[in-house]
């Protein structure tokens, strides 16, 4: 929008009723997926990578904080594999991963057109929202020879009650900065609740 790729008068207003809707938990997987992937038509991937990479630099790696990238950090010491899962497409989500130095990425997968090579604004797929994290998660698990079980011994960080799903999935399941109905499901089981420290600044 402030570069003009979208106009602000007509996708604002639907873009918060969609972020309304997600915070609410009531928003179908298909409408969140389908409306921002639909923002990615008519362009290649080549052609979204300098916008990608503008965005990461200049609004998504400013919100991360110094205590975010020590979470992410804690787990290596300890030999686990880090896995960056969200319902955000992969076109938008890739240069992140890389940001965090988190090397496997399960996203919402975008549609491209075989003879131009231009994103079709459709996904791909199963849809990476809810109960779809838990298949794509499994698959993936699969793809990569390690059992299902293995989800038993998982830690799972997230703030949305949409992933209500995967949080039941993992053996270890930690809430942070959750929103007001993850909050009252982590209180009702017992789950840890982590606030992240917001005053420290990103790192660079």
């Amino acid at each position: 929008m402030a570069q003009g790729v979208l106009d602000r008068a007509v996708f604002a207003p639907r873009n918060a009723d969609m972020a309304r809707r997600y915070g609410e938990g009531s928003v179908s997987a298909e409408d969140f997926c389908n409306f921002y992937v639909a923002t990615l038509a008519g362009r290649s991937l080549t052609e979204w990578q300098p916008w990608c990479q503008r965005f990461l630099t200049d609004l998504i790696a400013p919100l991360i904080p110094a205590s975010a990238h020590a979470l992410v950090e804690s787990h290596r010491p300890q030999g686990h594999r880090l896995v960056l899962t969200t319902a955000t497409n992969r076109v938008l989500t890739a240069l992140t991963a890389q940001h965090l130095g988190i090397a496997d990425l399960l996203a919402t997968e975008v549609e491209v057109n075989a003879a131009n090579r231009r994103c079709t604004g459709r996904p791909r797929g199963t849809l990476n929202l809810r109960d779809g994290k838990v298949t794509r998660l499994r698959a993936w698990l699969a793809e990569q020879g390690l059992a299902a079980s293995r989800l038993g011994g998982a830690v799972l960080h997230t703030d949305s009650v949409n992933d209500m799903p995967l949080l039941r999935a993992v053996g270890q399941p930690v809430v942070v900065d959750p929103d007001a109905r993850l909050l009252l499901e982590a209180q009702a089981r017992h789950w840890p609740v982590l606030r992240l420290d917001r005053g420290r600044p990103a790192r660079a």
